[in-house]
């Protein structure tokens, strides 16, 4: 089969083309597992921090990608949840023990023995792929594989921040940075807090004009203070300005979700200028997200296909992935990007 392939750690100011566009063995399938046709793979800046080291693989080489749709080629005789031809998705998490009280929590993201898709076992970069049938999702027919395939990061880990925050309607919710994450959580945060007011802030002025076609109230710069204090902000960045940034702007009692993987050190200095009694006083907080649970896409899967609403993408090939990263790097375009097959 035909895939991308990463063979170890590149810096992307530096090499344009990480990834190396090969024919590898297909996967063979196990107990209970799937052998998937993939149809779309997004592309998501977790990515980029696999590329770059800061989320390394455990070996290389390894096939990128986590927001995998695709049908369901083959299967082992003990799988019972899919058929042949069935359509499915693979989110981040990959496998976890299913033992630990995590797992038996239902919060299988803090699992010791968590595994992420496109990271510890082969994703989505390539024609075909395998995963356990328990951490395969089903795909609303409302949606295109091209547009289902944000939601399986960019939309699961959109909703566990949301859900995170606390936020109840009417209260006032902040996104910094306003990439595939951003725009799909204001989606959802309108239809499940319709009186919450969402504001928004980002570098780029066409991420700023794209949120208030989208609802936001507001939107401005990384640096700007928004015209009222908020209760919750979610930040999608992958630095550390926005972070510090964006506690100017809380409220008393209020929280900063971190959803990120991990944050590059590049700006890490900028961590000095956090302000203990501006920004951390009156018991504001910051919450970091770490990967997600296996209901995380599937609830927001159905709440996606109950909301009716369709990401914005920009399609790529295949061989076309290591554009596809340096465009999602460049950080000036709208909503997600999608490998089609």
């Amino acid at each position: 089969m035909r895939a991308m392939i990463l063979d170890g750690v590149y810096d992307l100011k530096q090499t344009k083309s990480p990834l190396k566009f090969k024919d590898v063995p297909m996967p063979s399938i196990s107990d209970q597992e799937l052998l998937i046709k993939v149809k779309a793979c997004g592309v998501c800046h977790t990515e980029i921090d696999e590329i770059e080291g800061r989320t390394p693989p455990p070996a290389y080489p390894v096939i990128p990608g986590h927001e995998v749709v695709g049908i369901v080629e083959d299967l082992d005789e003990n799988v019972t949840k899919y058929r042949k031809g069935d359509r499915v998705g693979v989110a981040w998490i990959y496998s976890s023990c299913g033992e630990c009280k995590h797992c038996l929590a239902g919060n299988e993201n803090l699992c010791p023995d968590f595994k992420a898709t496109g990271r510890d076992e082969n994703g989505g970069y390539a024609e075909y792929m395998k995963i356990h049938q328990d951490y395969a999702h089903s795909i609303p027919d409302y949606f295109s594989h091209s547009e289902a395939a944000p939601f399986l990061c960019a939309g699961a880990i959109g909703y566990r921040s949301l859900m995170l925050t606390e936020i109840k309607n009417g209260m006032r919710l902040g996104l910094t940075g306003f990439g595939a994450s951003g725009h799909l959580v204001l989606h959802l945060s309108k239809y499940l807090f319709p009186d919450t007011e969402i504001y928004v802030f980002a570098r780029s002025k066409q991420q700023r004009k794209f949120a208030q076609e989208l609802g936001a109230k507001w939107a401005g710069d990384t640096e700007e203070l928004s015209p009222e204090k908020l209760d919750s902000i979610i930040d999608t960045t992958p630095v550390w300005k926005p972070v510090v940034e964006a506690m100017k702007n809380l409220t008393s009692g209020a929280r900063l979700v971190i959803n990120a993987i991990r944050k590059e050190d590049l700006d890490k200095d900028y961590l000095l200028n956090l302000n203990y009694s501006r920004d951390l006083w009156m018991e504001k907080e910051i919450k970091s997200v770490a990967n997600v649970s296996r209901s995380d896409p599937e609830n927001f899967l159905q709440i996606a296909a109950d909301m009716k609403k369709k990401p914005e993408i920009t399609k790529y090939d295949l061989e076309d992935a290591n554009k596809a990263l340096i465009d999602l790097r460049a950080g000036d375009s709208r909503g997600a990007k999608v490998l089609t097959f």
